[in-house]
């Protein structure tokens, strides 16, 4: 699988539009592998995300300009009937737990609920152990994340938002499925993807440096809380991590 290096920011033109979501835990590092992904950028300082933030990368997939338009929804309890609605529409759902967090893994089922009661029956889904970096504090290893989501018949990949390890694949392995699903099969007409291009949060003011980042990205957010500014690791590094 081919992974440009370059980023296209969410005005550029596309064949295809896919909405994905992030759900997990609270600090399990959904915002870092956005950030990661959209911006290639990573913050040792801890975000925690109010309500819904999204961000937009266009990417090549097979020959097609794929518009990734990325939703983080707030892993707290107090915001799960507001994040709840967010799951209608999502065409793929990364859920996402910490290798060094026990309940993280094990709440997963409960995500995974969530989506049965909430998002479409035939959503691809993708499972992520992130922080794969901290090898001395993992308590989750890699079996146990294989065998979860192959209990579940879905792709599994351990990722480092920090490192970078893995972010790329990961993201690109979920679009490709949703393709291969929704367009390759003819269940839906491209133009019907773009049909859902609109604005998110549109109701909401946006953040006023909500524009295109030095590698490209295109960032909007709404109802975040960001603290601190991130740190530029543009050094690519090659997997040790499990991809299933």
């Amino acid at each position: 699988m081919s992974v440009p290096a370059s980023r296209s920011g969410g005005n550029a033109q596309y064949d295809y539009l896919c909405k994905l979501l992030l759900i997990g835990d609270s600090g399990v590092g959904k915002s870092c592998l956005l950030l990661r992904f959209s911006d290639d950028t990573f913050t040792t300082n801890f975000i925690t995300t109010i309500g819904i933030d999204f961000k937009i990368r266009t990417i090549e997939l097979d020959g097609k300009r794929v518009k990734l338009q990325i939703w983080d929804t707030a892993g707290q309890e107090r915001f799960r009937t507001i994040t709840t609605a967010y799951y209608r529409g999502a065409m793929g759902i990364m859920l996402t737990y910490d290798v060094t967090d026990e309940q993280s893994f094990l709440n997963i089922r409960n995500w995974m609920k969530n989506i049965e009661e909430h998002a479409a029956d035939n959503v691809n889904k993708m499972l992520i152990g992130n922080k794969c970096d901290l090898i001395e504090k993992r308590v989750v290893e890699v079996e146990r994340g294989q065998q979860l989501a192959k209990s579940y018949g879905i792709p599994f990949m351990e990722t480092s938002a920090k490192n970078n390890i893995n972010v790329e694949e990961a993201f690109f392995t979920i679009a490709r499925e949703i393709k291969s699903r929704l367009i390759d099969s003819g269940e839906v007409d491209p133009e019907e993807t773009k049909a859902q291009d609109r604005e998110p949060g549109s109701t909401e003011k946006k953040d006023p440096n909500a524009n295109k980042t030095s590698t490209g990205g295109t960032n909007g957010t709404v109802k975040i809380d960001s603290q601190g500014t991130g740190e530029s690791d543009k050094k690519k590094k090659k997997s040790w991590c499990s991809i299933l």
